[in-house]
């Protein structure tokens, strides 16, 4: 099964688990019904932005739908191409560990996630801008950095493409 398939299907189960019509999810995600409705058949390539959009809507961590594909799932948005490395539940959280590019020139602007998640990064080149909209920070190679990923925040590389480690805590 090819990742829009893998994707579509968990997007579908996810969402007929919870008694969602397609139009509510559309509505809430903010995703466009029609989208929605290609994302779930497997006719459409999910983007990075769209998944965050529908998992945070679903109320769900990002790897919910990514997890224990036949092959390492590479999701990419207009700034960052993420791969998902790792995903770990405990009893109180699920913690995510990206493998992640941002290229340079693009922001990605990351809508808030569920109460209470928390982002880390480990830049190993270049230069990131990540965090907060209202207050993003500089990490540069070796550096990290810790944001509320509960709020709106960013992803940009001002200079040169930026390979880093992102680690994605959600609290239930």
């Amino acid at each position: 099964m090819d990742l829009a398939a893998g994707v579509g299907l968990r997007l579908r189960e996810l969402r007929t688990a919870r008694g969602m019509s397609l139009s509510e999810l559309a509505r809430r995600s903010r995703v466009g019904k029609g989208t929605l409705s290609e994302l779930e058949s497997g006719r459409r390539n999910p983007t990075l932005e769209t998944l965050y959009a529908l998992t945070t809507a679903l109320k769900v961590p990002l790897s919910t739908v990514l997890h224990d594909l036949e092959y390492p799932a590479t999701i990419s948005g207009d700034a960052v191409e993420a791969v998902l490395v790792e995903r770990f539940e405990a009893d109180t959280s699920v913690t995510e560990t990206y493998r992640v590019r941002i290229r340079s020139g693009p922001t990605q602007e990351s809508a808030a996630h569920s109460s209470g998640t928390t982002e880390h990064i480990i830049v190993l080149t270049g230069t990131a801008r990540v965090g907060a909209l209202t207050e993003p920070v500089l990490v540069g190679p070796g550096g990290h950095g810790s944001w509320a990923a509960d709020v709106p925040h960013l992803y940009q590389a001002p200079d040169k493409d930026v390979e880093a480690l992102l680690i994605v805590r959600h609290s239930h």
